[in-house]
């Protein structure tokens, strides 16, 4: 029998990126779907062929043909419905970031560790054979020992005109700027690819943005295997750039996160270029590995707590800009130390 999804919240994220993938995963299959506006869920529904829709989430979640939650709404509200899904018993899937704080990360990670059910964040990238293949090369010895990586992206975000503020821009949605929503890809993949972070010092500004979260952010840190790193984003920038580099003591492993640029790997050996294009469903490689975990088949390789750790990282980064990450602090922005004055 199918492992059944119903989702909270499609919005575009699930009109390609998520929602056909559970229709299309193997044993997998999209039972039933939510939004406030019930006409724009009824569409969706009728769209993507999906027997049910609902404009109540807890219907949703009441519903017997629905096995496991998955949550698409802005991070504000992931706390909110995750917990939702848990009181009912059914496992969840939350989008990333996987709240707006730590601290919303690990009461989730409480909840389900003691009604023991199962967790997941769409941190999708650890189940996409780019970075499989990534990861292959790393844990083959290709790079020898691992020694430092370094992380950049960047985009002019801040030419966006501020009558036209997405959530993603508003901390109460989103718990921050951009960074929170793109960072934390990157910030991930490192935790997957290289070793989690355990030491980590940053700071962040709003320097040519009309919105009041930062749109530069800075980071040093120390992953637990002793590898040190930096990283820059910078959504106030001319220029555009998505560079990670992995650097080690017979290598180095270059790739973009949100590209289909080859891989770069240099050895002694010289340069290889490695094409490996994503997907069309780009979440359908992680969901595969969720239903196959319900099914009694493997371990999906990203979690609730892997997510908390990623979401601790960019805490830390953020930490001086807003004063502190503690719930709340998104109803004060004139309170913020790093926010320049209006």
């Amino acid at each position: 029998m199918a492992i059944g999804w119903g989702i909270i919240g499609v919005g575009n994220v699930c009109e390609v990126k998520s929602g056909p993938g559970m229709q299309q995963a193997s044993g997998s299959a999209l039972v039933a779907v939510m939004r406030r506006d019930a006409t724009a869920a009824a569409d969706f529904a009728r769209r993507h062929g999906v027997a049910r829709w609902y404009d109540d989430a807890d219907r949703l979640i009441a519903d017997p043909a629905v096995d496991i939650v998955y949550v698409a709404t802005p991070p504000g509200t992931h706390e909110d419905y995750a917990q939702r899904a848990c009181r009912a018993g059914k496992p969840c899937y939350v989008e990333k970031p996987m709240a707006r704080n730590h601290a919303e990360c690990q009461r989730l990670v409480d909840a389900f560790r003691a009604a023991n059910l199962p967790l997941f964040v769409a941190y999708y990238r650890r189940a996409l054979p780019r970075f499989l293949a990534v990861k292959a090369l790393i844990d083959a010895g290709r790079l020898g020992r691992l020694t430092d990586v370094s992380l950049r992206y960047a985009e002019p975000r801040h030419r966006d005109p501020p009558a036209l503020l997405p959530w993603r821009l508003v901390a109460e949605h989103a718990g921050g700027g951009i960074f929170l929503d793109l960072a934390s890809h990157m910030l991930d993949l490192i935790d997957f690819l290289v070793a989690p972070i355990t030491v980590v010092d940053g700071a962040a500004a709003n320097c040519a943005s009309a919105h009041d979260v930062e749109d530069v952010v800075s980071l040093r840190f120390t992953c637990a295997n002793g590898v040190v790193g930096t990283g820059t984003w910078n959504f106030a920038s001319h220029e555009r750039a998505d560079h990670t580099v992995i650097t080690g003591s017979a290598g180095s492993i270059a790739y973009a996160t949100f590209g289909n640029e080859p891989i770069r790997l240099c050895t002694a050996a010289g340069v290889e270029l490695i094409e490996q294009h994503n997907p069309l469903h780009i979440q359908q490689p992680l969901v595969q590995t969720i239903v196959d975990q319900l099914a009694g088949r493997g371990q999906a390789p990203s979690t609730g707590v892997t997510g908390a750790r990623t979401s601790w990282v960019m805490d830390a980064a953020l930490t001086s800009y807003y004063g502190t990450r503690d719930d709340g602090f998104w109803r004060d922005p004139a309170s913020w130390p790093g926010r320049r004055p209006r």
